[in-house]
């Protein structure tokens, strides 16, 4: 890796492992430390923020430049040129967790519990930067972390579906898979996307298609960043991409004016909560959906057919 892009990385409060994976703290793991609040997934879910592994086996590597991305931008790319073993990224996760927790124990208002339980994470969430299912050994890494008693949540957009087939075929699902779905037609996602595969939108409706036969195996998600100017608009043809994948669960987030995508955006860009609130009513009308539940610290709302007693998972 590039010393210098290391040393970024590094000064943003990412810890490397080997070569092209990565751990980072997230900001609501450091606020359930505190007691300061919870992630919304920990609301929505049951997961517990504090003992969240934030990673990515994919540092850097995606075929897409979102425009809305706040990750730092390296390789757009289609494929990786040398990827990390899953034993190694298993073993040396929860060490970089570690020391960059370590200063919270000098810290005197934190939740001392918490902070004993977070030296070992319970769950990983697959999607702090670049495509997590670009990584080869994927199925390998999941099925070793489930083995572990862990729980992983995997965020994907939707653009290597034949990854998520091979995760099913040697039945290493996710816990919870995720698709972000970005647009509600291929011209307007050809505009956010910025995607280097030609036919990058046949392959999201693939993806799409393909959720639907995993409801029986994993629980499904289909998250959509809500770009205030851009992609609040059309929500009945929101409601029919949502519809051929027909997931158990709908995130509608409001897009952060944060990091690298200052760049590209304008802070006029980002939706008020109220403004997430009632995109995703529109979408509702158009749909089966429902509001089931909202967090409004992070402009999210998640909507559902009906809700169920197992939404909030139990570890």
């Amino acid at each position: 890796m590039d010393k210098t892009f290391k040393e970024k990385l590094e000064n943003q409060q990412y810890r490397v492992i080997g070569n092209n994976t990565a751990v980072k703290i997230c900001t609501w793991t450091k606020k359930s430390l505190r007691d300061e609040g919870v992630c919304y997934k920990e609301k929505f879910y049951g997961i517990k923020a504090h003992r969240c592994c934030q990673m990515t086996p994919t540092l850097g590597y995606c075929p897409n430049h979102c425009i809305f991305c706040w990750r730092i931008y390296t390789k757009r790319k289609d494929e990786m040129d040398e990827f990390d073993n899953p034993d190694l990224i298993i073993k040396e996760c929860p060490e970089k967790q570690q020391e960059l927790l370590e200063g919270f124990y000098g810290y005197d208002k934190v939740n001392r519990k918490k902070l004993d339980e977070a030296q070992e994470p319970m769950h990983y969430a697959i999607s702090l930067t670049g495509e997590p299912t670009m990584y080869p050994e994927l199925a390998e890494l999941i099925k070793k972390l489930h083995e572990k008693g862990k729980t992983t949540f995997l965020v994907t957009n939707g653009l290597f579906p034949e990854r998520i087939e091979e995760l099913y075929e040697k039945d290493a699902l996710p816990t919870q898979l995720y698709i972000s779905l970005d647009a509600p037609n291929e011209e307007l996602w050809k505009k956010i996307d910025r995607s280097i595969i030609k036919n990058g939108w046949e392959k999201v409706i693939k993806n799409l298609k393909q959720m639907k036969k995993l409801k029986k195996k994993t629980r499904t998600t289909i998250r959509i960043t809500a770009i205030k100017g851009i992609n609040m608009i059309k929500p009945e043809e929101w409601a029919e991409k949502l519809n051929i994948a027909n997931p158990e669960f709908i995130e509608v987030k409001g897009y952060m004016f944060i990091g690298d995508s200052r760049k590209r955006m304008k802070k006029e860009n980002m939706p008020f909560h109220k403004e997430v609130k009632e995109f995703a009513e529109e979408i509702c009308k158009n749909s089966d959906y429902n509001i089931i539940d909202e967090q409004e610290s992070s402009r999210v709302v998640l909507l559902m057919k009906k809700d169920t007693k197992d939404r909030i998972m139990k570890f």
